[in-house]
């Protein structure tokens, strides 16, 4: 059995019951050596684990597709949601090409993505439609990333941003905000969530003309409001539309 298990934003309230069972249950965990050190640590205890350092993707899950074949349970951790920008597609793609489909079970545990944390943690951002947006071209042309900021943002989509800056893209960000202010107004708010439930976290709200990328790192979650958003007592709040369809005041 290979299961990819979602260990959600970082603290440890957060670990679903479900996933937590998949890990007790587990002869390895493997895993992002940053995202191992986010399970607790009684979980691990007896177990095998396979860890790998940024970049070492590819490696980690053909370790944990072998020991799945050997027949030992194998669980896959990864940070927010394992579906979400995370290893469960690249474990299924690698079982696809090998022909292991039918010889490995798979299944994914979810968990609390990125974007739902820092949502939580700024008020009620994402009440309407949004989309996700990555700003790593490791993996995406950026001519294909500033076409998807540019059609949410034309689409008035509440925009979350994943992986807003690193050292080697430090203008990336700029561009993005750029991007989405030719169809948003500069007041528009704009949310920023650094390691949302982790130690060091920070909840900062802004706009989208006053926001300083330099503040700004890759564990980093920005959530762009649309026309709607507005910032109501120090909170972010993208109506769902009840006040155009009931009386939502109180009287007297």
């Amino acid at each position: 059995m290979l299961t990819a298990v979602s260990l959600g934003p970082g603290d440890e309230s957060l670990l679903t019951p479900a996933a937590r069972e998949a890990i007790e249950n587990a002869d390895v965990v493997a895993g992002y050596k940053g995202y191992i050190a986010l399970v607790p640590p009684e979980l691990l205890e007896g177990r095998e684990v396979v860890s790998t350092g940024m970049m070492g993707e590819v490696e980690r899950a053909r370790q944990a597709i072998e020991s799945a074949r050997a027949g030992r349970r194998t669980v896959m951790v990864c940070s927010g949601d394992a579906g979400i920008y995370a290893m469960a597609g690249l474990l299924l793609e690698l079982l696809e090409a090998d022909g292991l489909l039918d010889e490995v079970p798979f299944e994914v545990v979810p968990g609390i993505p990125a974007f739902n944390a820092a949502a939580a943690l700024l008020g009620a951002p994402l009440m309407h439609d949004f989309a996700s947006v990555s700003l790593s071209d490791l993996l995406t042309p950026w001519e294909v990333i500033e076409k998807r900021l540019r059609l949410a943002g034309e689409a008035d989509f509440v925009i979350a941003l994943y992986n807003p800056r690193s050292k080697k893209r430090s203008d990336h960000l700029r561009k993005a905000l750029d991007i989405i202010g030719e169809s948003r107004d500069g007041d528009t708010p704009v949310g920023v969530v650094g390691r949302a439930y982790r130690e060091g976290q920070s909840v900062h709200l802004t706009t989208l003309e006053s926001l300083e990328p330099e503040m700004v790192d890759m564990q980093t979650v920005l959530i762009v409001g649309n026309s709607a958003t507005r910032e109501t007592g120090g909170r972010m709040l993208t109506p769902r539309g009840y006040h155009r369809k009931y009386d939502i005041k109180t009287t007297g």
